[in-house]
C-alpha cells in the first residue's frame, strides 16, 4: 500500500484493528461496532431493493386508460433489464468495497439511487416516451441491486465465523424485504388515489434514500485491514466451488428476486386480477422470502448449509410441479398457496447457500494451515477472498432473476400461460438438489470444503478429491 493509500485510510470512521475470531475483542469491542454497521447497512441494502424492484410495481399503473400501449411481453422484457443491470452493477460495488472503505462506498451508492426514482418519477407521468427509452431509463434502477453485494461483502468482513450466518441473513433479509415494501408503497398509492398516481411511489422513496446515506455517514465505518486486490480476488473465479455455489444461489436468489419481480404481473397477465388485488396479493410473497431468510442462516449454522439447501431444492421442484397443475387448471387459490410456499423456500435458501461459502473458504484456510502458511495471512487472504466471493455470487446470482422474467416472457407469448415456465424451473430446482448432494454431501468422497459446507467436521489433511473435482 503507498503512502497515499495509508494517509487516506486515517480520521474518524476507519478502524485499524479488527480481529472479530479473537473472542476477547470481540466480546468488549467488536460486537457494539459490528452490530452498529449492520443495522445502518441493512437500512440502505433495504432502500436499494426497493428501488431496484420499484418497477415491478409501477408496471401495474401502465394502463391503457393512462395511456400505455405496452403489452404484457413489453413489462416483462422492462423487468428483465431491470434485474440485469443490478446483476452486472454487482461485480464493481463488490471490488468497491476494499477500495473506498464499506462506509464511504455506502454513502455513494445510496445517493446514487436519486438517478432511477427520478427516472421513474419522470416516466410513470409520460406515457407516450419510446418504449426504448422508457426500458433504458428504467434499467437504472438496477443501481439498488447492486448495493447487495458491496452490502454484504462489507458486513462479512465485520463478524466471527460462528455468527456470520444469522448476521448475513439479517443484512439480506432486511434488504431483500425492501421488494415487498415497495409494493406496499404502490398498494397504499393506488388505494388512495387509485391507478393514476403512479410518480407518488419513487417520489416517496426521495427522502429515504437521504436519511439512509446520512445513516451510513453518522454510524458506519471503514477497516484498515480490508483491502484492494482485485486480482486476487477474482483469481477465485477459477475455482469451481465459486460456480458451483453460483449455480446454486441463481436458483435461490434468483428465483426470489425473478417472481418477486413478476409476482403482482403474472397475477394480471395470467389470472386477469385488476392492479389493486395484484398488488394486494403479490406483497406477502416477498414478506415471506425476506423474513425467513435469517432462519435459512441459523439452521445453517446448526445443522449445515448443504443439508438445508438439499432439502429446499427437493421442496422447490415438488412445488414448482404443484405451480404447473395450478396454471393448467386455473386454480387461482392453488397458484398464491404454491408461490406462498415456493418464497418461503426460496427464503431458507437464500440463507443457507449464503451460509456455505465462507465455510468453505474458512475449510480452505485451514488447509492452508496444515500446509504451513502463517495462521494470520491464511486467515485474512481467506477472508478477503470469501468478502468478494459472496458479491461475485450474489451478482451471478442475480442473473437467475433475468432467466425467471425472460422464460416467464417467451413463454406467455408462445402459449399464452406460464406453465412451460415453471416446467422448466422444476428441472433445474431437481439439477440443483443433485448438484448440491453430489459435490457436497455425498459419502465418502467428499471434499473437506464439502464437509465444512454441510456442516461437518473434516480434518485439514483429510484431502480426499471428489470424481466431480
Amino acid at each position: 500500500m503507498t503512502s497515499g493509500q495509508r494517509a487516506q485510510r486515517t480520521g474518524k470512521s476507519w478502524i485499524s484493528r479488527w480481529d472479530p475470531e479473537d473472542e476477547g475483542f470481540w466480546n468488549s469491542e467488536g460486537r457494539p461496532v459490528a452490530r452498529r454497521n449492520l443495522w445502518a447497512s441493512i437500512a440502505s441494502e433495504h432502500i436499494g431493493f426497493s428501488v431496484w424492484s420499484i418497477w415491478s410495481v409501477l408496471v401495474l399503473f401502465m394502463l391503457p386508460e393512462h395511456g400505455f400501449s405496452t403489452t404484457p411481453e413489453q413489462k416483462f422484457l422492462l423487468l428483465s433489464a431491470v434485474t440485469l443491470v443490478g446483476a452486472i452493477l454487482r461485480v464493481p460495488y463488490t471490488l468497491a468495497v476494499p477500495i473506498f472503505g464499506g462506509r464511504n462506498w455506502t454513502i455513494v451508492s445510496t445517493a446514487l439511487l436519486l438517478i432511477p426514482t427520478g427516472a421513474a418519477f419522470f416516466l410513470v407521468q409520460n406515457p407516450d416516451t419510446p418504449f426504448w427509452l422508457m426500458l433504458a431509463l428504467a434499467a437504472t434502477a438496477g443501481l439498488g441491486g447492486g448495493n447487495f453485494s458491496s452490502s454484504m461483502a462489507n458486513i462479512n468482513s465485520y463478524f466471527p465465523e460462528r455468527e456470520k450466518g444469522w448476521a448475513l441473513g439479517l443484512n439480506a433479509g432486511g434488504g431483500n424485504i425492501g421488494v415487498a415494501t415497495v409494493q406496499l408503497v404502490g398498494l397504499a398509492v393506488i388505494a388512495l388515489y387509485t391507478t393514476s398516481a403512479g410518480q407518488l411511489v419513487p417520489l416517496f422513496y426521495a427522502p429515504l434514500i437521504l436519511l439512509a446515506a446520512w445513516w451510513a455517514w453518522r454510524s458506519m465505518n471503514n477497516l484498515v485491514n480490508v483491502r484492494s486486490d482485485i486480482p486476487a480476488q477474482l483469481s477465485a473465479t477459477r475455482d469451481r466451488h465459486f460456480w458451483i455455489m453460483s449455480l446454486l444461489y441463481i436458483g435461490t436468489f434468483g428465483s426470489f428476486i425473478g417472481t418477486g419481480f413478476a409476482f403482482g404481473l403474472l397475477l394480471q397477465a395470467q389470472f386477469g386480477l385488476a392492479p389493486v388485488q395484484s398488488a394486494g396479493i403479490a406483497v406477502l410473497g416477498p414478506v415471506i422470502g425476506s423474513l425467513i431468510r435469517p432462519v435459512g442462516g441459523r439452521m445453517a449454522d446448526s445443522l449445515g448449509g448443504a443439508r438445508v439447501t438439499l432439502w429446499v431444492f427437493a421442496a422447490m421442484t415438488a412445488c414448482a410441479a404443484v405451480l404447473v397443475l395450478a396454471v393448467q387448471a386455473s386454480q387461482l387459490g392453488l397458484f398464491i398457496g404454491a408461490f406462498a410456499v415456493m418464497f418461503v423456500l426460496t427464503g431458507l435458501g437464500n440463507g443457507s447457500t449464503y451460509k456455505m461459502i465462507p465455510s468453505i473458504y474458512a475449510a480452505k484456510a485451514e488447509d492452508a494451515i496444515a500446509e504451513g502458511e502463517p495462521r494470520e495471512e491464511a486467515l485474512a487472504r481467506t477472508k478477503r477472498v470469501s468478502s468478494s466471493m459472496l458479491g461475485l455470487i450474489g451478482a451471478v446470482g442475480a442473473l437467475g432473476g433475468v432467466a425467471i422474467n425472460v422464460t416467464f416472457r417467451e413463454s406467455f407469448a408462445a402459449t399464452g400461460s406460464t406453465a412451460p415456465a415453471f416446467l422448466a424451473f422444476g428441472a433445474f430446482y431437481l439439477l440443483c438438489a443433485l448438484v448440491t448432494w453430489a459435490v457436497y454431501l455425498r459419502k465418502p468422497a467428499r471434499t473437506p470444503e464439502g464437509a465444512r459446507a454441510a456442516g461437518t467436521a473434516a480434518p485439514a489433511a483429510d484431502a480426499a478429491e471428489t470424481t466431480t473435482r
